[in-house]
Formats: C-alpha cells, sequence, structure tokens
C-alpha cells in the first residue's frame, strides 16, 4: 500500500511540473504607447486582448509578464501578439503584404520564425509566430477577424513618412 501511494504521489507532481512549465509566464515586452492617440490605443488593445480566442493552432493561451492589456501568448514555444506597436522600419512604399481577412499584414522573416504587423489598422498589432508552427501565417490567419474587429482601417502605411 505505501509503495502504491508513494508512486501516485510522484504522478501527481510529475503531472503537476508539466502542467506548470507548459502553463507558464512568457516575458513580453509591451510597446510603448504615447501622443494623443494613447487613450483610444489602449482602449482597442485591451478590447482586442479580451477577444483573443483561448487556442491558436491548437496551442492554449499563456499569460504574460508583465501583465497587460497589450500583449498575449499561446504555446512553447510561444506566440506572441503586441499591440500599438510602432511602424516596422523594414516597412516601403513598395512592401509586399499578406491579406486576410480583410487585414493586411507585413511579414518579416527572423532567424527562427516570422513576425506579421497590421499595416493601415490602428493601432498596429504585431503577431511573432516561431518557426514551429509552420506555416507561420496560420496563427495570422485565426486572429485576422478579431484584430479586424478591435482595431480601425487608417491610411496604408507603407504610404506615409517614417
Amino acid at each position: 500500500m505505501r509503495r502504491r501511494l508513494g508512486s501516485a504521489v510522484l504522478t501527481l507532481v510529475a503531472a503537476a511540473l508539466l502542467v506548470t512549465s507548459c502553463a507558464g509566464s512568457v516575458d513580453v515586452a509591451p510597446p510603448d504607447l504615447d501622443g494623443d492617440s494613447t487613450s483610444a490605443a489602449l482602449d482597442a488593445c485591451a478590447q482586442l486582448t479580451a477577444e483573443l480566442p483561448d487556442r491558436v493552432v491548437d496551442q492554449s493561451s499563456r499569460s504574460t509578464t508583465p501583465d497587460s492589456p497589450l500583449t498575449a501568448a499561446w504555446g512553447d514555444p510561444a506566440i506572441l501578439l503586441r499591440c500599438g506597436v510602432p511602424r516596422p522600419a523594414a516597412l516601403t512604399a513598395t512592401s509586399q503584404l499578406v491579406s486576410v481577412n480583410d487585414v493586411d499584414w507585413f511579414a518579416e522573416e527572423l532567424t527562427a520564425g516570422y513576425v506579421f504587423t497590421t499595416v493601415g489598422r490602428s493601432p498596429s498589432v504585431e503577431v511573432t509566430v516561431p518557426d514551429d508552427y509552420a506555416p507561420e501565417i496560420a496563427p495570422v490567419t485565426e486572429l485576422s477577424a478579431v484584430v479586424a474587429g478591435a482595431t480601425a482601417e487608417q491610411e496604408d502605411q507603407r504610404v506615409a513618412s517614417p
């Protein structure tokens, strides 16, 4: 009997550690919101993060550190979302965009994945997708309808001055 109890306790501890390691908080730096539209951007980002799905590409949501209405995460390695980001420095008038559910995204390849940033939306939203989730556009596809509902269309940023 004692041996079974010890085995059961070890199994429960191992399961708890597994759940804790998968559901741990992810460090995500919230973007700096400044300027006249800070309040509107914060409101739109809070609406967006409140409406985000619990799962993206079959990955569970995770808490972010610091806790912020500007960030969200799913899975391990984490798919990251940041709301209220600045215009990407690499975005030019001739940049190619990917349109998903009426939202235009600018894709930049990283060492191990992609970062997608909305273009022509206010506030801008950024989704970073590790290579583990190839094709990396899949999370963006799942998130685009929520992004479209929480952000406002604006002038295409490709023609705006940097």
